[in-house]
């Protein structure tokens, strides 16, 4: 196979304040392998927080073009990819699969034995912002359709004002919470019994990663469905964990891709415990490989391309909260 490589960047619609930091815009790399007339693409995008920027991703990738360069498809998803980044192993198992589907006429889901996803309801995130403006952009999304809200949260009792006046504004709206790790531990007891009241659907990683066990204490006594993120990034983690958390939150980015991502669910449903698939601000090519995962998720938290001032890809939708799959065969996107 011949792997090649192209450096571009994505600018946000406007900038997404979380807990730790603020984002307007961000690198991606985007990778094409070709093999005998066929074409498969992937993306990777930089973070800061796992500290992978453009020339890290095209080193990891250089490394790979040689050894790539041996193998067929087939062979090299038998294979354990090059050693590399999570993001930039998760683009070139991507690109493996958006190839072979294509080869075979078939899309990445049923490539994989996956349900066809259909339409399926996104969550579109709020970042932290005045409740002024939290409202309004709440009423314009349910207003466009979206069915689900993801909020984004510091640390604060004065944090649960905005969640109100958002539910007061959306009252039939599935909401999910998503604190960043920013409360410590008693503040996360306290948090998730007062947010009851907002009939909040799940809160994701709600205090500081790298503490497991703590993290399984405050499900233990959350009257709210507990998400791990950070806490549950391979699979031997989500071992750890067993049945103490409600859900983990698999971003392929961040695991390594379908096939990492396929081992972190059976893991999970073999303790009972509920999915949701998440992502990072990317393309709607970054995001793809995901939504064909969407029919083994409880919670869907895809809208990484619709923050984007200007997707460079097109084929998932989603701007009337519903994400559908336009193409037929591999990712199913294309060049916008």
């Amino acid at each position: 196979m011949k792997l090649d490589w192209r450096a571009s960047g994505l600018a946000l619609r406007e900038p997404l304040r979380i807990s730790r930091s603020v984002m307007a815009e961000r690198d991606a790399v985007t990778l094409t392998l070709d093999h005998d007339g066929h074409r498969g693409h992937g993306e990777v995008v930089t973070s800061v927080y796992y500290g992978l920027d453009v020339p890290r991703i095209q080193a990891e990738l250089a490394e790979a073009q040689a050894e790539l360069a041996e193998l067929t498809p087939e062979e090299a998803l038998r294979t354990d990819l090059p050693q590399a980044a999570p993001g930039v192993r998760a683009a070139l198992d991507a690109a493996l699969h958006d190839l072979l589907a294509r080869k075979r006429g078939v899309a990445v889901h049923e490539l994989v034995g996956a349900e066809p996803p259909g339409s399926v309801p996104t969550a579109r995130t709020i970042g932290i912002t005045s409740a002024e403006q939290a409202v309004a952009a709440a009423t314009e999304l349910v207003g466009q359709g979206f069915q689900v809200l993801k909020v984004k949260l510091g640390s604060g009792a004065d944090e649960l004002a905005r969640v109100a006046a958002i539910r007061e504004a959306a009252p039939g709206a599935r909401i999910l919470l998503d604190p960043n790790g920013a409360w410590e531990f008693e503040e996360a007891k306290r948090m998730l019994c007062a947010a009851t009241e907002f009939d909040i659907d799940a809160v994701e990683q709600p205090i500081a990663p790298g503490t497991p066990d703590l993290l399984a204490e405050v499900a233990e006594a959350s009257p709210i469905p507990v998400i791990a993120d950070e806490d549950a990034r391979t699979t031997e983690d989500v071992r750890r964990l067993g049945s103490r958390v409600h859900g983990i939150n698999i971003k392929l980015p961040e695991c390594g891709g379908i096939r990492a991502a396929r081992e972190i669910i059976d893991a999970a449903d073999g303790f009972g415990v509920d999915v949701m698939l998440g992502c990072q601000v990317a393309s709607s090519l970054g995001i793809a490989p995901a939504v064909h995962l969407c029919g083994m998720a409880r919670w869907v938290d895809l809208d990484g391309h619709l923050l984007l001032a200007q997707d460079p890809w097109t084929g998932l939708g989603g701007e009337d909260g519903l994400l559908r799959i336009a193409g037929r065969t591999g990712l199913g996107v294309r060049p916008a």
